[in-house]
């Protein structure tokens, strides 16, 4: 069971815990819901044991940061994790050679591991440098 911690808010609406702080949650982001909706998302919430904002912030800030935010995205990372598991195994299996040893199958899922691990992170960051320097020709 996950503990909640409470802490006291004084009248300019500052925690006493978090008073400067960075990361102190001060926006408010507020949604309509059907009767059936909101029933759904308390059952959500109460089934994995949190609290309802808790749960909501989580699931927002999840789908918000692991889903791609267009398809090219998703795309792009796609390719980048092929790029780098090809790479990776290569790299690996040449080094397993040199050595004298075989590539051993856990090398191979921890290869493939970082490399979803990493697909999504790195397709936003080379999708920002190419829009950046894009803005910046002429």
């Amino acid at each position: 069971m996950n503990a909640s911690r409470t802490t006291t808010v004084q009248a300019n609406g500052c925690s006493q815990d978090n008073e400067g702080k960075p990361g102190f949650r001060t926006k408010t982001i507020s949604t309509r819901l059907t009767p059936e909706e909101l029933a759904e998302v308390e059952s959500a919430a109460e089934g994995a044991d949190k609290p309802l904002s808790e749960w909501l912030r989580e699931m927002a800030l999840n789908a918000a940061r692991e889903r791609p935010s267009d398809p090219m995205e998703l795309l792009l990372a796609e390719v980048w994790a092929l790029r780098f598991a090809f790479l990776s195994l290569f790299h690996a299996g040449a080094q397993a050679t040199a050595e004298g040893r075989p590539l051993l199958p856990e090398s191979v899922l921890k290869i493939r591991d970082r490399a979803d691990a990493r697909k999504l992170e790195q397709a936003r960051q080379m999708l920002a440098s190419f829009l950046g320097r894009r803005t910046e020709e002429p």
